[in-house]
């Protein structure tokens, strides 16, 4: 049995079977071909923190593979009471088949796959956000392969994270670190990443800039998130202040190659994090984007559960 709490979690080669498996899914979604893999497994979906993507991508990916979903929230189960995240581990992982969890910190995510029977997967934490970064890393292939496969397209290439040093630049760097690519990352001062989180040992996946411009130069792919995740609203007037020159603009965007593109893990504020010229222009996928979480967490499910299959399936 294996978890999903982390990108590290996954070893290139299972990274190269989960892209090449979400191209067979997402082909047969398209073409309106079944794919129900997953039939008669449970899916039981934990939110401390509210969501729109995670929850519409892991519920209709699960129902789509023929399985059910359970949807929890701590205003509705234990959860949010007094029992220890222990407990409701044991005994939820007594009554389905995956556990996706979407919380605040990653100890309670760790505390609870440790006393799982089931595979549990990282819907989102403050310190990391994989599953998201699959996606990124998906509709960056699909964009760009030209004729590769996607761990060859992903190689080399360079990344700009231009923002707060969060949950998601955590997890951009650890993509970086394992699939050969470099991350530029520029961030206000008081808002740097900690290679230590992610794990890093050497800083050969990352550079760091003072001007976010600067960081643009030469990228492959620009991407940045809210200046204010969620559990940080306390600093939203202190942020808003600190973070008024990391807007990803036209000029940014010109710094980049001319053929890069713009990410964003969304929501979104225009005029904020990034100009409506920039996420409304021709260099934005951000929808595809959005679209490729359910297919990789499909894939990722699928693998969970089954392990690995044919294309034939």
């Amino acid at each position: 049995m294996k978890h999903y709490l982390q990108f590290s979690d996954f070893t290139l080669e299972e990274y190269a079977y989960i892209f090449q498996r979400t191209v067979h899914i997402k082909h047969k979604f398209k073409t309106y071909q079944k794919h129900r893999t997953l039939v008669d497994r449970t899916l039981a979906m934990i939110f401390e923190k509210a969501s729109t993507r995670t929850r519409v991508s892991f519920e209709a990916g699960m129902y789509q593979m023929g399985g059910s979903v359970v949807n929890l929230t701590t205003g509705d189960s234990q959860l949010g009471r007094s029992e220890p995240i222990e407990d409701s581990a044991k005994v939820i992982s007594r009554m389905v088949d995956l556990v996706m969890i979407r919380t605040y910190g990653q100890d309670k995510l760790t505390a609870f796959a440790n006393n799982s029977r089931v595979p549990v997967i990282n819907g989102l934490t403050n310190e990391f956000h994989p599953c998201q970064i699959l996606a990124d890393l998906f509709t960056f292939f699909e964009h760009r392969n030209f004729g590769k496969s996607p761990l060859e397209s992903l190689k080399g290439i360079v990344v700009a994270w231009v923002g707060d040093g969060n949950n998601m630049a955590n997890s951009w760097l650890q993509a970086a670190d394992l699939l050969d690519f470099k991350v530029h990352v520029s961030t206000p001062s008081g808002y740097e990443i900690d290679p230590s989180i992610s794990g890093l040992k050497s800083t050969h996946s990352f550079k760091v800039f003072a001007d976010p411009r600067e960081a643009c130069k030469g990228a492959d792919l620009v991407t940045t998130d809210v200046w204010t995740s969620m559990g940080y609203e306390a600093e939203n007037e202190k942020r808003q202040k600190a973070f008024a020159n990391w807007c990803v603009n036209p000029e940014m965007m010109s710094a980049a190659k001319p053929d890069a593109l713009f990410m964003h893990c969304l929501p979104a504020h225009r005029g904020e994090e990034v100009s409506a010229e920039v996420i409304d222009g021709p260099q934005s996928v951000v929808w595809d984007e959005a679209e490729n979480r359910m297919h990789v967490q499909k894939a990722l499910m699928e693998y969970l559960l089954l392990g690995r299959q044919t294309d034939s399936a």
